[in-house]
């Protein structure tokens, strides 16, 4: 036995609670957690709030954000309360405790065990089913605002008549209510079940009844409201018939009714629905009834007409009456879907007109003349010309410019004239030395604009410049230069403080600048120092002595992500391009309005159908929504972004789409008027890429009208690839000057190809009037060749150039050393029933580290020709070397006048006589006596050659080429722009 006497026991350990200090610390310490996390989540918010207002779009941010909160209360409570309801209901109708059985004993510990904390389950239960339910809701905020603003389409879907609006923007909330109803009941079903079986309401195992008569009226409630919101499913799926996907003769997402389901379908719906309606009733019986037999055999009998209904009918009616007789049977709904999809996606207005494809003159020679008539040839391809822009005008290392430049159209001495054009944006990747204050305070932009010729280059092959240097001059007269915005400017800057910022460089040395804007968040207020080192994680930014009086904070700085951030209900295009407007550089952003619920449109995948050999090679020519579905699409807005000052504007464009006026009523003062637009900015608007393609993606099946060609698939045609390089995928469209076979004068257009499904010659052209501000704007053209005919198509064209001796010889020695041979855009011109190509080749190599135009390619009716320029390759496919082309004839329309492509000696050596005085003129004026007696000289060399150049074109008989005269290659003091441009690399 253990001795329990009173002798020393040994030291006694007290385990009690902690000391008041280590308390007060523990203490001291969670409350500092708990208010870093509430600072953390308020810096988030604080931020986003300071952006809207900074931007003057804080009332997007309210609507957006009172939306989103309102939502969430609404349907977490409403969750909360139906679930806590029947848990509460549950265990208010538990049976008095009887006998125990093994089952209820073994309940009995877990009764017990949470008895004391019956109120803080509950409600920790309900709180948590709530807060999932309220943020589910709260990303249905676009729903709600479409349903509750939803305007009219005016037009009624051919099946149930009623208007698209109910399908666009009612239906959709319909749904969601539906689904938070199902949500709710199985939630509130499983819950009071499990509430019943832990207090006995339901036994397993138990002897006798397995349910009480109060819990049984309770389940039979929620299952007869599960069952009658199943029979409201069924009666939206009605609707739902007419929006719904489906493949169809190799249709991807063919959408609307076919035969079956107007005949099979849409009745089971409605059989459904009136089963589906009883046996909810009967499940509410059982309140009285107190038995589980007639709900039982309801529910089996629709379970069962669910299968034999709804499932093996329209089976059997596929199978025994539409496929015998498919064509028959289904040609009243392929109309349907036509007709719709043609509408929704704006092709509905598409001219596709019949075209020969092989020329109709036999003397080719009189061709030559048209050539000019037909098309601004662009030689300088946009795509191919960045890297040569960078090392001619990068100028320091800390500037650069996008992979794809854009091309746009200029006014020069009352023409315009197709100008490809980049803005020498800022590259911190070129700045020697990384630091905080480098980055985002002294290297914070970029500088000017640098902008080319795009029918010609000077005589080494480099970009004809008509505006370089810096600070940029040229003809584009004086703007703001300095780019604080734009599409490679991805980090912050803080700029207006006491730390000068980087201008420029010149021989002087670095010029410093502050910013003077009103755009970014004023630093000035502790808080908002606070708030942006906790969101930037920089904390820096609370005590750097680099940030005072006047600082301000720019982010959010590319235009793409400013569009979507003021108008987060528009898809943005994958391509923002600058222009300059004005005295000021501006991107220009389209902005689409989309819906998924146009009746019997047939849907596309937007990031399918945007994507290209551009989107897949280079990074700052992204597709547009990856993974949206849409069915309708417009060009509703056209946004702006101002490079300098980050000014947003929003311009209603087409102003009858009913989902931008949906939005307009939603967000009240965000879209200005189409009349705001000034004819500045619309000079440089154009038809977007983005829907251009979507559309011609649709137009592969979409351009017959007649059900019987397009359930035959004899028409479908496809966008072919890129001839010019490996990728294997879809050519882009190319944006060119250019006439149709009906239009009167040249139209600044965006084009593309087409050939037949699973071949590679020609089937179809096509171009859309992308000249903003007229008539013709946005009509597109189609020309369809004959198939009883074969015309090479782009690979066709590409291979024959690959394949000819002569020419290949010509590559093999152009590829000599380490030199590299790149392909630049294969253009197509209708020309007199055939169609003319033409491909600039540049050569890139022996010591250079860009290409340059060294040779074009020309092929016309099977003739094809390699020269050293446009003309002369012209001149070779029509057989008239030697000869002088005429200009084209002014036919009195003046909505694009030609510009000078393809012109000899005489007409480049006074254009630029022309750009020499008008030079001379503008530095008069400034006065600038250097600039001008530099001006005279090249007018006087200009005006020279022009005279030389005239006097062996009358010796001869015809005009020299520009590539043949000895004076094209001496152009003493000038070059093919009205300002000197770099003839080497520049330093730096």
């Amino acid at each position: 036995m253990p001795d329990r006497g009173g002798g020393p026991t040994g030291p006694r350990i007290r385990v009690g609670r902690p000391s008041r200090r280590v308390r007060t610390l523990l203490m001291t310490l969670g409350v500092l957690a708990v208010l870093a996390m509430a600072f953390t989540m308020f810096a988030g918010f604080w931020t986003d709030w300071l952006w809207y207002r900074s931007v003057n779009y804080s009332s997007v941010f309210t609507t957006t954000l009172s939306t989103k909160i309102g939502l969430f209360f609404v349907f977490g409570l409403l969750m909360a309360l139906a679930v806590g309801f029947n848990i509460w209901l549950a265990h208010r109708l538990r049976p008095p405790l009887s006998a125990m059985s093994m089952e209820q004993q073994s309940l009995d510990r877990y009764r017990m065990g949470i008895a004391p904390y019956k109120k803080w389950l509950l409600l920790g239960i309900t709180a948590l089913v709530g807060l999932i339910a309220g943020a589910s809701a709260s990303g249905q905020w676009r729903t709600w605002l479409m349903w509750i603003n939803g305007v009219s389409f005016g037009q009624k879907d051919p099946q149930f008549h009623l208007d698209v609006s109910f399908y666009a923007f009612d239906l959709p909330w319909y749904r969601f209510l539906l689904g938070f109803g199902f949500a709710a009941t199985i939630l509130s079903l499983i819950a009071a079940a499990l509430t019943h079986y832990l207090y006995g309401g339901l036994r397993v195992t138990s002897p006798g009844a397995r349910a009480t008569a109060a819990a049984t009226g309770h389940l039979s409630v929620l299952l007869g409201i599960f069952v009658a919101l199943k029979a409201v499913a069924y009666w939206l799926d009605r609707y739902g018939l007419a929006v719904k996907s489906s493949d169809f003769k190799a249709t991807d997402n063919w959408t609307g009714l076919r035969y079956v389901d107007a005949n099979a379908y849409l009745p089971a719906k409605t059989i459904l629905f009136c089963i589906a309606v009883i046996c909810a009733l009967l499940f509410f019986a059982t309140l009285w009834r107190r038995t589980w037999q007639l709900p039982v055999i309801g529910f089996g009998l629709m379970v069962l007409s669910a299968i034999l209904i709804g499932g093996l009918y329209p089976a059997i009616v596929q199978k025994f009456q539409v496929q015998p007789n498919e064509q028959a049977k289904e040609a009243p709904y392929v109309e349907k879907n036509l007709k719709a999809t043609r509408e929704a996606y704006g092709i509905e207005g598409t001219q596709v007109t019949d075209y020969s494809g092989t020329s109709k003159t036999e003397d080719k020679t009189t061709l030559r003349d048209d050539v000019a008539g037909a098309a601004s040839i662009r030689v300088l391809d946009p795509n191919i010309v960045s890297p040569t822009f960078q090392q001619l005008q990068q100028i320091r290392k800390y500037y650069a410019f996008p992979t794809n430049l854009d091309v746009d159209r200029y006014s020069v001495n009352g023409q315009d004239q197709d100008t490809v054009i980049g803005l020498r944006e800022l590259n911190l990747a070129g700045v020697d030395k990384q630091n905080w204050i480098n980055n985002h305070f002294r290297y914070t932009h970029g500088y000017g604009v640098v902008a080319a010729k795009g029918t010609t280059a000077d005589a080494d092959g480099r970009p004809a410049f008509t505006e370089s240097n810096l600070p940029s001059e040229g003809v584009l007269g004086k703007y703001e230069q300095r780019i604080y915005y734009g599409e490679k400017t991805t980090t912050y800057s803080i700029v207006g403080g006491p730390q000068k910022e980087i201008d420029y460089s010149d021989d002087q040395g670095e010029k410093t600048t502050s910013y003077t804007g009103k755009s970014g968040v004023n630093l000035s207020s502790p808080v908002n120092r606070a708030a942006y080192a906790v969101a930037f994680g920089e904390p820096q930014i609370l005590y750097s002595g680099a940030i005072g009086e006047g600082s301000r904070v720019l982010y959010n700085r590319t235009p793409k992500e400013r569009v979507e951030a003021v108008a987060p209900w528009l898809t943005i295009d994958g391509d923002a391009y600058p222009a300059v407007v004005g005295d000021r550089v501006q991107w220009i952003v389209d902005a689409y309005t989309t819906t998924n619920g146009y009746p019997y449109a047939s849907r596309t995948t937007l990031g399918d159908t945007t994507a290209d050999s551009l989107t897949a090679t280079n990074d700052n020519r992204a597709v547009v929504a990856q993974q949206n579905q849409v069915n309708y699409i417009r060009n509703s807005v056209k946004a702006t972004v101002d490079a300098y000052t980050g000014e947003v504007k929003l311009y209603q464009w087409d102003t009858k789409d009913p989902v931008l006026k949906t939005w307009m009523k939603a967000f009240p003062g965000t879209v200005e008027k189409k009349s705001e637009i000034s004819t500045a900015l619309m000079a440089h608007l154009r038809y977007p890429q983005d829907l251009f393609k979507v559309q011609r993606e649709l137009l592969t099946r979409y351009h017959v009208k007649d059900a019987t060609t397009f359930l035959s698939g004899s028409e479908v045609w496809q966008v072919p690839n890129d001839p010019t390089n490996q990728s294997n995928d879809a050519v882009p469209p190319y944006y060119l000057s250019m006439k149709m076979p009906d239009q009167k004068a040249q139209a600044f257009s965006l084009t593309t190809t087409f050939t037949p499904n699973g071949r590679d010659n020609l089937s179809a052209f096509m171009a859309v009037d992308s000249e903003a501000g007229t008539s013709g704007y946005g009509k597109i053209r189609v020309l369809k060749l004959p198939t009883s005919t074969t015309v090479d198509g782009p690979k066709q064209v590409q291979s024959q150039f690959n394949s000819e001796q002569d020419i290949a010889e010509s590559i093999r020695l152009l590829k000599g050393g380490d030199s590299e041979v790149e392909y630049g855009n294969l253009l197509t011109v209708p020309l007199d029933g055939g169609l003319l190509y033409v491909e600039p080749v540049y050569v890139r190599g022996g010591g250079l580290k860009y290409p340059l135009l060294r040779k074009v390619l020309v092929s016309y009716g099977g003739v094809t020709a390699f020269e050293d320029s446009l003309d002369e390759a012209l001149n070779k496919v029509f057989g008239t070397e030697g000869a002088t082309p005429k200009p084209p004839a002014d036919d009195g329309d003046t909505t694009t006048p030609p510009p000078a492509t393809g012109n000899t000696t005489v007409q480049e050596a006074l254009q630029d006589a022309q750009e020499a005085f008008t030079a001379g003129q503008e530095a008069l004026k400034k006065p600038d006596w250097e600039a001008y007696a530099k001006a005279q000289a090249d007018l006087e060399a200009a005006l020279k050659r022009a005279e030389d150049a005239q006097a062996a074109a009358d010796k001869s008989g015809g005009t020299p080429s520009p590539s043949s005269s000895p004076s094209a290659s001496a152009k003493p003091g000038t070059s093919a722009s009205p300002t000197p441009s770099p003839s080497g690399s520049p330093s730096g």
